[in-house]
């Protein structure tokens, strides 16, 4: 197990629990009675740790390296992925994933960032920071999914669209407004889960949707709280300072009335039990599909341009 600095505690618990059951196995002595009271002054802890989290906690637990990512899910939601690649423009960005599957009997298509589980696969993903390509094969497959009929699902989990030279020189910005504009007008059901990172325009590119939720333990903003800091204080020091200031948490999120709510994670994070966290998704999904899938696709979109109209806030001012 990887723990993050405010886990330290739980930390050493584990160790002495490690140690113990050691001492079991040798059975030299009957340790159950220490395993017990040592795993439940472990699941205390976790409540105790878990129950007042800082902005920057749970942007650390967003980015934890045993969290599960967009390929897990669709591999333990979904049946019969065919996975889709290419933009038809000029390549296939590994930094998006999507394709065909059925979530029970319901046929869908689903799309979402991937960071890849270790060193290689991270680079081989850009870290989940997608090109104008990716952005561009998001939308062939929601076009393919509005053509036979299919509802939308996007995982988002990025630290933001790609910031490099030849990004920008494919149209990266132009990419991303592309898919706002379409994606307002999809005719069929479109639903967002922020799983992990939810930075800028990289997350809004797959980000509009009827309903956007967060998991738990995720963060959604404009900027990462690093280049936050990096920008007003001219350094990345005050990184922790800026989390709080972005109010970057599901919890803001939910009371500025940006998404629409937040979806539970297992006590210490997604990382900690994927299996339940893949199907409290699952449940999730199906749950609001269920919700918009007969409705009209008229009435569905004005719907959804109503939504986005309302949101943000703003005084009128006269100048006297």
């Amino acid at each position: 197990m990887v723990f993050l600095d405010f886990e330290k505690p739980l930390e050493n618990l584990y160790e002495q629990l490690e140690k113990i059951r050691q001492v079991g196995e040798e059975g030299v002595i009957d340790v159950t009675e220490n395993i017990k009271e040592l795993e439940k002054k472990i699941q205390t802890t976790k409540k105790d740790i878990y129950a007042n989290l800082t902005g920057w906690q749970r942007v650390q637990l967003s980015r934890h390296p045993e969290r599960p990512y967009t390929l897990y899910y669709i591999e333990q939601i979904t049946k019969k992925f065919t996975e889709l690649h290419g933009d038809r423009y000029c390549k296939d960005d590994k930094a998006i994933v999507g394709g065909l599957a059925k979530i029970d009997n319901q046929s869908v298509v689903i799309i979402g960032h991937q960071k890849g589980v270790n060193t290689k696969m991270r680079q081989y993903r850009n870290f989940g920071m997608a090109n104008p390509d990716g952005y561009r094969k998001a939308l062939r497959l929601m076009k393919l999914a509005e053509r036979f009929n299919l509802p939308v699902i996007c995982l988002i989990d990025t630290p933001g669209a790609f910031p490099g030279l030849e990004a920008e020189e494919r149209g990266q910005a132009e990419a991303i407004a592309r898919n706002l504009f379409e994606m307002a007008q999809l005719r069929v059901p479109s639903l967002c889960y922020i799983i992990g990172e939810g930075a800028s325009g990289g997350a809004l590119g797959i980000g509009l949707g009827d309903k956007v939720f967060m998991l738990e333990n995720t963060w959604y903003t404009v900027i990462s709280p690093e280049s936050c800091s990096s920008i007003l204080w001219r350094s990345w020091d005050h990184k922790e300072e800026a989390a709080e200031a972005l109010k970057l948490t599901p919890d803001y999120m939910l009371e500025f009335g940006l998404i629409d709510d937040i979806v539970k994670e297992p006590l210490g994070g997604a990382h900690t039990d994927p299996e339940k966290m893949a199907k409290t998704l699952k449940s999730h999904i199906k749950t609001e599909l269920a919700g918009l899938i007969n409705m009209d696709p008229e009435e569905r979109i004005t719907q959804r341009i109503e939504k986005y109209s309302k949101m943000g806030r703003y005084d009128i001012v006269e100048i006297k």
